[in-house]
């Protein structure tokens, strides 16, 4: 597998060769530095520590400050491991990695939404809006009566809506530009521009 760190930096259009018009969300990737490896000798499964972003070290835990001087690397603000090998400490993974047309996960947290109804949370229909209806954006009946005198859980209710870890899969890569690290890819990605994403395709 193959990953990398990105920040979203927002959507736009693009013309391709048919001379129709395609949505793309434009993600600044790494390049991300080789923080840490593991191995499956000492820590039971393969994966490396990607960092991206510089930071100060008065901003950074004393744990991971130890890390980066005991690696002799800059230190970075956002750390993601990935399940991958053939890296070394210090390597740089770029968007040289990525070709147009590669299919490619990504994950972010999205957009909070805050405290909804169950219209906007659950497409709930509601119920008629005029002549003096009182049902108009409730949930209606849950079921609930002397038994089990309780509301059933998983019940699709009022409550808190986004801001959680969602992925998209197999998007596809619609342009590579190595020279600004950017990578270009098919529709929306989660999360608002300026949020942290991971992306991954398998080799």
């Amino acid at each position: 597998m193959v990953g990398i760190l990105g920040k979203k930096l927002g959507m736009t259009q693009i013309y391709r060769e048919d001379g129709r018009a395609y949505p793309v969300t434009v993600i600044e990737a790494g390049p991300c530095c080789v923080v840490q490896v593991k191995t499956l000798e000492k820590d039971g499964y393969e994966a490396v520590k990607l960092g991206f972003i510089e930071g100060k070290e008065k901003k950074i835990n004393k744990p991971e400050t130890g890390m980066f001087k005991k690696a002799g690397i800059k230190l970075y603000r956002i750390l993601r491991e990935f399940r991958t090998g053939g890296l070394a400490v210090g390597d740089f993974v770029t968007v040289e990695k990525f070709a147009r047309g590669d299919k490619v996960d990504v994950s972010g947290v999205s957009k909070g939404k805050g405290f909804q109804g169950v219209m906007k949370r659950h497409n709930f229909s509601g119920g008629p809006a005029s002549h003096g209806s009182t049902f108009y954006r409730a949930p209606g009946s849950i079921g609930a009566s002397s038994y089990p005198s309780r509301v059933w859980k998983n019940q699709k209710l009022p409550g808190h809506m986004g801001s959680e870890r969602v992925t998209v899969k197999n998007i596809e890569v619609v342009e590579v530009k190595a020279e600004q690290n950017l990578l270009l890819v098919m529709g929306a990605v989660p999360g608002a521009n300026g949020t942290i994403v991971e992306i991954k395709k398998e080799n």
